[in-house]
């Protein structure tokens, strides 16, 4: 079973962030690191090529795709920059890149610029929260495709509003006339996930949340039709060849972009297997745990505030979100004050966002396999003394 590091006096609602590694995947990522530290000449020259093509192929294989089309990154916020970056080039000008009002903060800059650069503009489709039906989010977003439409870029589960979006139907809908960049930051190891069958031109996701890996592991998957002129944010040796360890101009654009420490992408095989075994059911039994305990966890919250859940439960994973009252004290920080009495005064990590523009805002809860029910207790009895 894996074993956690977290700190025993803290309430860990927020598995959704950053995640939270395994021991045993840890003490992996160790000696990869002492391997590469007693003689870094011979593990970057000789032995981290074979051990990328493994974690390569042991991923691909979790999330249904071609390694021939699948990269590492080092966060999805990369991966998404990455296809932004090789597409300008290639995307008319004026053309629209269209976004939702759920995109997450990070991706939706990065098309802001892409469709500055291009003089272009982005669009967003309005899908609304709460929200009682996936057809909504479908509509939504096919509702705003022009014939200007170059590009639509969804999450496949919503950071701030934790919901599961239909993005395989909107896929279906769209491709290959119109290219569909998903994020699905949050999705591998939460909800079931076959990158292949789903047909998206640009498909990326972090290894670190819901699959356990250590931080700066993340994975992009390129169709073919655009792996050619498709390169990394960082333009490195691999742009003209000069990194030959690679199996293909694709790969070597992403495989070696400048020295780093690759020890967390060579350890996701090691935390795809511990995951596996930490549930008698596997992956299977793990997603289904963590979707049953954030809908009770939800239930629990949602009492206390007294609010009706925003989202139906097919539309979960292991993130939910409820609304919150606005706030009757100015923040001093960036963070909600909300956010700071309940890390300061309660020891609970659960993030508050302002959405979708202030003063409304949303808690969001998130269930891995360390959390309990007690733990949604104690966070709604942390919000009946707060609110």
């Amino acid at each position: 079973m894996a074993t956690w590091s977290l700190d025993p006096e803290v309430t860990h609602l927020n598995h959704g962030s950053f995640g939270a590694c395994p021991v045993e995947v840890l003490q992996v990522q160790s000696a990869f690191q002492e391997q590469m530290e007693r003689n870094p000449v011979a593990f970057m020259l000789h032995h981290y090529q074979p051990a990328l093509e493994a974690s390569r192929a042991t991923l691909a294989a979790f999330i249904g795709v071609d390694t021939d089309g699948l990269v590492f990154v080092p966060n999805a916020t990369y991966g998404v920059n990455s296809v932004l970056r090789s597409l300008e080039e290639r995307l008319p000008a004026g053309a629209e890149i269209v976004v939702t009002n759920h995109t997450y903060n990070a991706c939706r800059n990065a098309a802001t610029v892409t469709a500055s650069r291009i003089g272009g503009r982005l669009v967003e489709a309005e899908i609304p929260f709460p929200i009682s039906d996936p057809g909504q989010a479908i509509q939504a977003v096919l509702d705003v495709v022009t014939d200007r439409t170059a590009l639509v870029m969804l999450d496949e589960v919503t950071s701030p509003t934790g919901i599961v979006l239909p993005v395989t139907e909107i896929i279906a809908a769209l491709e290959p006339r119109v290219p569909v960049l998903v994020d699905g930051a949050h999705a591998p190891g939460m909800i079931e996930l076959d990158v292949g069958a789903m047909g998206a031109s640009f498909y990326t996701a972090n290894c670190h949340k819901w699959l356990c890996s250590p931080k700066g592991a993340a994975f992009l998957h390129v169709a073919e039709r655009h792996r050619d002129g498709m390169h990394a944010a960082v333009v490195s040796h691999g742009y003209n060849d000069g990194w030959p360890s690679s199996a293909s101009r694709f790969h070597a654009q992403f495989d070696w972009t400048g020295t780093d420490d690759p020890s967390a992408r060579l350890s996701v095989a090691a935390a795809l297997e511990v995951m596996a075994d930490h549930h008698p059911a596997g992956w299977a039994g793990i997603r289904a745990s963590n979707h049953e305990l954030v809908l009770a966890g939800r239930r629990i919250v949602a009492d206390a505030l007294d609010v009706a859940p925003p989202a139906p439960e097919p539309m979960i994973g292991s993130i939910a979100s409820l609304h919150l009252p606005d706030p009757t004290v100015e923040p001093t920080s960036i963070f909600d004050p909300l956010t700071e009495a309940l890390h300061h005064r309660w020891s609970i990590e659960v993030p508050v966002f302002t959405w979708p523009t202030a003063p409304q805002r949303l808690i969001r809860v998130s269930a891995q396999q360390y959390n309990s029910l007690d733990d949604y207790a104690r966070l709604a009895t942390a919000l009946r003394a707060e609110l």
